[in-house]
């Protein structure tokens, strides 16, 4: 009896919680429970930054009393050492304090030449061998050896400040009893509180839009079910949102796609979550098997989208033909691309893939930039399969992230579509507050290309010749 209603005790406010969530996602409202939470965290963090900060100096004066103290009496040894050779005594101390005076100290003078005396001779200057030709490149490679621009794009962002977060950084937990308090009461909410809440309305989340994308797959094509579509979509996703404890902030709504093409950067799949909350995309991409392929099934019942097998996807003249079909009936909804064409980590843009600039039309440049101090939403995809990716979102403290929609572009007259992608990626970098890179994002799956390398050779034998 006693555990039967220390059950219903807890069942009875969760289920009316996540029904109370799900209505309000029903009808697109918010209570603003997660942006609260949101600016908890942040107290939390900047407590926990000035913590970690008064601990690091306390430490640095200790270690710099220390080595103050031992250079100290190393120079006094010294001292000690050279007056009793030249004077066969010792420096007399009083009350243990060493006195000596600096008269008594000989100072050992050089008779060499210093360096700046010597002239160099003007056959001496003929001899010289000049590195100042080849100084640029052998500071690039030994700046690429400890670390290049580009694999350090593939990993998670390094933050300036602790998260709390053990996976982020393991120096700090310990540092004090009241930081150690509140990373051991932040774990036990995580892993006891959140994650059992989110996995249970991803579950229902998933569940709802299975069976609400499977009801208006039966609806006739026309306005109507193109409305249906939009209110349906919009809540199923605000409910998954939940799931992560999504904070999303949509920026100049009034450049939000309406038709055409939108191109973003790509951190993760969660950037197609954080999108589908605020506007129905039809998707464009490699059919995946398991929780992705149950998704993408699903999204295809209800709205025109474009998945291709592996090897057909590398056939480009037939993804353009089934892009450009999609792009001329101006009843499609925006098509979402990622021209990356693979994740980068949240701090640059790489190249973008030109297909997608060939076809024509508007293109709406979308920038998304996700907040790292909450948790990393880059996926590592070399790294971690996706049930170890939604796990480490699940575990995080929430998905922060700032959304903003650029006006449309145009692709001008005589611009190639290599040069038109180029400044649509250049525009998403700035306004993002990310790197703009050259470099292309399959060089995290595959070796650089041997033109690439010819290239730099070229380079630098023509350096050296003097050209």
């Amino acid at each position: 009896m006693f555990w039967a209603a220390l059950l219903d005790f807890f069942c009875i406010p969760f289920i009316v919680f996540i029904s109370f969530m799900i209505i309000l996602s029903a009808v697109n409202k918010s209570v603003g429970v997660r942006r609260a939470y949101v600016k908890l965290l942040l107290k939390i963090f900047e407590f926990g930054r000035l913590s970690i900060e008064s601990a690091a100096k306390e430490r640095q004066k200790l270690v710099g009393d220390a080595i103050f103290n031992n250079s100290q009496d190393r120079k006094l040894d010294e001292i000690n050492l050279t007056f009793r050779k030249k004077t066969g005594r010792t420096i007399p101390t009083t009350n243990g304090n060493t006195l000596i005076s600096r008269d008594s100290v000989l100072l050992p003078t050089s008779n060499e030449p210093a360096a700046s005396d010597i002239e160099s001779s003007p056959k001496d200057e003929e001899m010289r061998f000049n590195l100042e030709k080849c100084l640029d490149y052998i500071k690039a490679g030994v700046e690429s050896i400890i670390e290049d621009e580009v694999t350090s794009r593939f990993e998670a962002e390094e933050l300036k400040s602790w998260n709390l977060l053990t996976r982020t950084n393991r120096h700090y937990e310990f540092i004090s009893w009241k930081i150690t308090l509140i990373w051991m009461t932040g774990f036990a909410v995580r892993y006891f509180i959140l994650m059992p809440l989110r996995v249970f309305v991803c579950f229902i989340g998933v569940v709802w839009l299975t069976v609400c994308t499977a009801i208006v797959g039966y609806i006739k094509d026309g306005e109507y079910k193109r409305r249906m579509v939009d209110q349906v979509l919009g809540h199923c996703f605000s409910v998954l949102s939940s799931a992560i404890s999504a904070v999303i902030y949509y920026h100049n709504v009034e450049n939000r796609p309406t038709n055409g093409i939108c191109v973003a950067n790509h951190t993760s799949p969660i950037d197609v979550l954080v999108l589908m909350c605020d506007k129905t995309y039809s998707l464009i991409g490699q059919r995946h098997g398991g929780f992705l392929g149950l998704l993408q099934r699903a999204l295809a019942r209800a709205s025109p989208h474009i998945w291709f097998e592996r090897g057909e996807a590398r056939d480009r003249h037939a993804v353009a033909e089934r892009l450009k079909q999609h792009v001329s009936n101006p009843n499609n909804p925006p098509i979402l691309i990622f021209p990356e064409g693979t994740c980068i980590n949240n701090t640059s843009v790489m190249q973008f893939k030109k297909g997608s600039f060939e076809v024509g039309g508007v293109i709406y440049p979308v920038a998304i930039k996700y907040d790292p101090r909450f948790g990393d939403a880059f996926w590592n995809s070399s790294k971690y399969s996706m049930m170890q990716y939604l796990y480490m979102m699940m575990t995080s403290w929430a998905i922060v992230c700032d959304v903003w929609y650029l006006p449309p572009m145009y692709r001008q007259e005589g611009e190639s579509a290599i040069d038109f992608a180029n400044r649509v990626k250049s525009v998403i970098a700035k306004q993002g507050g990310l790197v703009d890179l050259v470099w292309d994002g399959q060089l995290k799956r595959m070796k650089p290309k041997k033109e690439w390398r010819e290239l730099q050779q070229v380079e630098f034998a023509k350096r050296l010749k003097g050209d």
